[in-house]
């Protein structure tokens, strides 16, 4: 199942999408792909919503949109 892991970054915030079993498991990939963050969310992939606001590829696995 794909989970999008919000979380705040130095100097932007964004979000990420992780596939996981689980919620915990999908916020402990996105922190261990990026330490440096600070989780704020873990929810369900929603496809159609979340197709407005898509994440951009950093590089690297994580993928995080500034706002």
């Amino acid at each position: 199942m794909h989970y999008l892991v919000g979380m705040r970054l130095p100097h932007a915030s964004g979000h990420v999408v992780v596939e996981a079993d689980d919620a915990l498991a999908a916020a402990l990939q996105a922190k261990s792909d990026c330490p440096e963050a600070t989780i704020t969310y873990v929810r369900p992939r929603n496809r159609r919503g979340d197709r407005r606001r898509p994440p951009k590829d950093l590089g690297g696995e994580a993928q995080v949109t500034a706002h």
